[in-house]
């Protein structure tokens, strides 16, 4: 069986050529901003509590934004609308660097500033993540999204080691410049795509609009469910606003052992994109998508019940690995799961998910690690998204019967839909 990266998607489109090798570098420093920014607030704070704040901070925007983010990416020139907030997340990135660089030590800026920088990206994720759809064939995007998961894995396993090791040996100012220089690349590699106006003419941007997406949502029972797991998984398991305190205070290290923490999941989500050369032959996505969640929860009991830290991180990769593989399949359901002008309104839902839940499990692991230390708060939240997952797959048959030989029934009954990720910017 195939298991290297298949990587027909960058022979075949160089646009898509040209947007990953830009997006690998404007990646890499959006990581270390991710990084340096709890880490300055722990080290300003002595509080996980208050690292857990940094995620929430940026919930609201992302919903509020997210939503008509969607609605706006479906009204315009996709291309032009990801130029505009590019330049703006720069201009987020050189603040940051002021306020280091001065010392002016005030928690709420670097709130406020991370709640910026959410309401930008929620715009422009779902323009972004509209892009591969129309720069490949449908068969590709499995393999689109494996390369894509690959890019975004390289940046987020280096950037938060380069993070620990800029803020511990140089200082903040030169973790937040680092990200600000990175900027070219992001504007290079969007500049050189092709324009990107909705097919169809789009819509105007409105509350309307936004009720269409959701409405279509509504009937795609399979596409719901994705988002329903998702958030189990990020929501109840996400250890990320643990780490400051962990590395501290379970594993005895400093800054350099927070980012070994932090790039220990990318490692893993990394390793597991370049072996998906298997995934194009997977057919029952959704069966693909609970066993991989399962999977992620496992893992992340194994980091809470050790206090040694090369388990700590091989667990954590494993987490990576499979948090990997169902962002794949979950992605590979949603761009097949609605036409080209619906795309930017699920990619709005898409956001405010995939990113929400992470934000939701900063505050919730912040707070319960308050309550009964780290370690049981990372554990609990294991046990409970393999319980959870199974219920979920248990009350729903037709997802874990989910096949892509027989896709989502398209959208007729609307008048008038989905990166990652996690798309960088």
């Amino acid at each position: 069986m195939r298991l290297a990266l298949d990587l027909t998607p960058l022979r075949v489109s160089p646009p898509y050529r040209r947007l990953i090798a830009g997006d690998t570098v404007s990646v890499l420093g959006t990581q270390v901003t991710t990084v340096a920014v709890p880490l300055q607030v722990y080290a300003q704070t002595g509080s996980a509590a208050a690292v857990g704040l940094v995620g929430l901070a940026g919930l609201l925007p992302l919903v509020l934004f997210g939503l008509y983010g969607g609605a706006i990416a479906d009204a315009v020139d996709r291309r032009r609308l990801v130029l505009l907030t590019t330049v703006v997340s720069a201009v987020l990135a050189v603040v940051l660097l002021v306020q280091a660089a001065l010392d002016l030590r005030q928690v709420w800026l670097l709130y406020a500033v991370v709640a910026a920088q959410s309401a930008v990206f929620a715009v422009q994720s779902p323009a972004r993540g509209a892009f591969i759809p129309r720069l490949l064939p449908p068969e590709l995007l499995p393999a689109a999204n494996a390369l894509r998961m690959a890019e975004f894995n390289v940046g987020v396993s280096v950037g938060p080691l380069l993070a620990g090791v800029l803020v511990a040996t140089a200082g903040y100012e030169w973790a937040y410049a680092f990200d600000a220089v990175t900027f070219v690349a992001a504007l290079w590699a969007v500049r050189g795509l092709p324009p990107m106006p909705p097919e169809g003419g789009g819509r105007r941007a409105s509350t309307a609009s936004v009720l269409e997406g959701l409405r279509f949502l509504q009937t795609q029972p399979v596409l719901l469910t994705t988002f329903v797991l998702d958030l189990i998984a990020m929501v109840f398991a996400m250890p990320r606003a643990l780490f400051p305190a962990m590395a501290d205070t379970v594993f005895g290290g400093d800054e350099s052992t927070a980012g070994l923490l932090y790039s220990a999941l990318a490692v893993g989500g990394l390793a597991g994109a370049l072996l998906s050369g298997w995934v194009s032959r997977v057919h029952r996505h959704g069966l693909a998508v609970v066993w991989a969640i399962v999977a992620w929860g496992v893992a992340i009991v194994v980091f809470g019940l050790t206090t040694w830290l090369p388990l700590a991180l091989v667990a954590l990769a494993a987490a990576g690995a499979a948090d990997g593989v169902s962002a794949i399949f979950r992605t590979a359901i949603l761009q097949t799961a609605a036409p080209d002008e619906m795309r930017g309104r699920m990619g709005g839902v898409f956001i405010v998910v995939v990113a929400g839940g992470p934000r939701l499990a900063d505050g919730r692991a912040g707070g319960q690690a308050a309550l009964m230390g780290t370690e049981a708060a990372v554990v609990t939240g294991g046990v409970a998204v393999v319980v959870l997952t199974a219920a979920v797959a248990a009350r729903l048959p037709a997802f874990r019967a989910y096949d892509v030989r027989a896709p989502l029934a398209p959208a007729v009954a609307l008048p008038d839909e989905h990166e990652e990720a996690t798309g960088p910017r």
